[in-house]
């Protein structure tokens, strides 16, 4: 099975000569110091961690899984996860962009998530424990009062304590009006919380001695609705050292990322403390969701590379049948698998993908570390317009993407991938959970099409339209712009639908949400790979030793023009075609 080695030069492609990152964040007030040695130093570290330290225990820790004894109500990680994590946090790598003043390092989110790519393609279980703990720490940064961060603050960030975050019931999944769980006022200003929270990713585990948790739950005298949701931070081990009633009741059964501790949570009458104000729970929890979000994409993207990496290699070394137009020869019985053209094509439609993938997501990032501290408030204003309707697109698309690059890797492999020798069918078990969990996909593309295309009056998708548009104008000989201005005339359409009949009737716009997602996505990425293309054309014209490397650039915009943009006139026909052939169907219908 081919080792994972981090893809650096894709990497440095998008982030430094596609997206000018190095000098759009160094016009930053907080990033003046972030250079190309530094960001280079600090990635290449990161691609050894990934590929030495967390790797090797990814197919062993599926294989072995986590453990619940039920006598103590801990958890026991697969072998080499402790050791790994404490690795992890010592190497500073969950400090790397959080706040200097509790002990961070201050560096660029997107840099963040350009390590947390390579995690995820290394051992997607593993790198779930520190990754949470991300969300966590941003909604006790922006809503916890200032002893709450000073109190969990420092340990969150040097990975001493690891974060949670507990939504889920039994009884209710996205609906969160429906929780039970109840949060009593303590003469002391904390609060006892009772209830059971379910699918909590890392409640319990042996990385670490502490691990905080954040909790909805409702005040008893809460209206009961989600305007009734209170956020509440709950630690496993109190101040003076003594057991937190908040214990695990049990782990779940999954289809994969088995060596992450997937928890039921049961709270006792736990001490906790108000995050935020009474009754303002979810808008706090949604600064911890959306960052969830992104990493989840993430995940997507790092499956994908790593299922690419393994499909791709088994495919240089398989001989199978003979080329349908190569030469015969009796000395060699088979060709490699490569030149079957629908190999390539699984091939070539995993390696387009995850590269579009990438480039948005690191997009998204840049954005995300302009809007927290440009000077200017209307370029900050404008790029958290970007980050805020391109969050559902990223988490829906890139795990969609995910999952189909493990497909298309398995597909490539045959029989071989369809068993455990090759770890590539773990992939495809591990890539299923991100398309459901932090808001099923279904719930991103509704997000979008009913929250962030009517965000401020449509001022965010409009100013995504006009800075595509701005891009076309100012690059007209860039390849493939003509397939971008119809794409995003595609778009538009699309979006004047969805706003003018959800309005008149929701369900149009439910109907239509999916399918938009995806043209979005699909119209984003068509953007990206002509400034990909238009980059790798400016190389290429120039005297470069890597004329290979951008040559496939190139080729690489051509087969996802051709052949994946291609799909933006069915998506446009399905958003247009309403809700009829979906809500007319009876529920009696179904099983007739």
């Amino acid at each position: 099975m081919p080792a994972y080695r981090a893809p650096l030069r894709d990497m440095r492609f998008v982030f430094d000569e596609v997206l000018n990152a190095y000098q759009a964040l160094q016009s930053l007030p907080d990033q003046t110091e972030f250079t190309i040695d530094l960001g280079e130093a600090i990635l290449e570290e990161a691609a050894k961690l990934a590929e030495n330290v967390l790797a090797p225990l990814n197919s062993p820790g599926d294989k072995e899984g986590c453990a619940y004894d039920s006598q103590t109500r801990l958890v026991k990680t697969p072998a080499g996860f402790a050791n790994a994590y404490k690795q992890f946090a010592e190497g500073g790598w969950t400090a790397l962009a959080c706040s200097t003043e509790f002990g961070g390092q201050g560096l660029p989110h997107v840099l963040n998530m350009m390590v947390e790519e390579m995690v995820c393609s290394a051992n997607l279980s593993l790198g779930m424990y520190p990754g949470l703990t991300h969300g966590a720490i941003n909604a006790l940064t922006q809503h916890g009062a200032r002893d709450l961060q000073e109190r969990f603050l420092p340990n969150l960030i040097s990975g001493l304590w690891t974060g949670t975050m507990c939504l889920t019931e039994p009884q209710c999944g996205t609906d969160l009006s429906l929780i039970r769980t109840r949060a009593v006022p303590q003469a002391d200003g904390s609060y006892a919380l009772t209830g059971t929270k379910i699918w909590i990713t890392g409640g319990e585990h042996d990385l670490v001695d502490n691990i905080v948790h954040l909790v909805l739950a409702k005040l008893p005298d809460a209206p009961d609705s989600v305007k009734g949701i209170s956020l509440f931070v709950v630690p496993k081990v109190l101040e003076d050292g003594s057991r937190n009633p908040a214990f695990c009741g049990g782990l779940e059964h999954k289809m994969g990322i088995k060596g992450s501790a997937t928890c039921v949570m049961n709270f006792e009458g736990a001490q906790g403390w108000l995050v935020g104000a009474p009754n303002e729970g979810l808008r706090c929890m949604f600064t911890m969701m959306n960052s969830a979000r992104l990493m989840v994409g993430l995940q997507g993207l790092g499956i994908a590379e790593a299922a690419y990496q393994i499909s791709l290699g088994f495919a240089k070394e398989r001989l199978q049948s003979r080329s349908l137009s190569g030469p015969k020869s009796a000395d060699k019985p088979a060709d490699p698998i490569t030149v079957h053209p629908d190999v390539r094509r699984n091939l070539l439609r995993q390696k387009v993908m995850i590269e579009g993938c990438r480039a948005l997501a690191y997009f998204t990032g840049m954005h995300a570390d302009i809007a927290h501290s440009h000077e200017d408030a209307s370029t900050r204003q404008q790029a958290d317009d970007l980050v805020q309707l391109l969050t559902p697109v990223v988490k829906a698309f890139l795990t969609d993407e995910g999952f189909n690059c493990a497909n298309d890797g398995l597909q490539v492999m045959g029989g071989s991938g369809y068993t455990q020798d090759w770890g590539i069918e773990q992939l495809v078990r591990d890539a299923r959970i991100t398309m459901i969990y932090e808001g099923t996909n279904g719930i991103q593309a509704l997000d979008l099409v009913g929250r962030k295309l009517g965000l401020a009056g449509g001022r965010a998708v409009r100013g995504f339209f006009e800075l595509v548009q701005t891009w076309l104008k100012d690059n007209p000989q860039a390849p493939h712009v003509s397939a971008v201005a119809k794409a995003l005339q595609q778009l538009q359409k699309a979006t004047l639908w969805v706003a003018s009949e959800g309005m008149k009737d929701p369900e149009q716009a439910g109907a239509a949400a999916t399918p938009y997602l995806r043209l979005f996505a699909l119209t984003s990425l068509a953007w990206l790979w002509s400034r990909m293309a238009a980059v790798a054309s400016a190389q290429l014209q120039q005297e470069t030793a890597e004329k290979i490397f951008y040559g496939a650039k190139l080729k690489s915009a051509d087969f996802f023009m051709a052949r994946i943009l291609v799909e933006t006139d069915s998506l446009l026909a399905e958003v247009v075609s309403g809700k009829a052939t979906l809500m007319a169907f009876a529920d009696d219908e179904f099983a007739a």
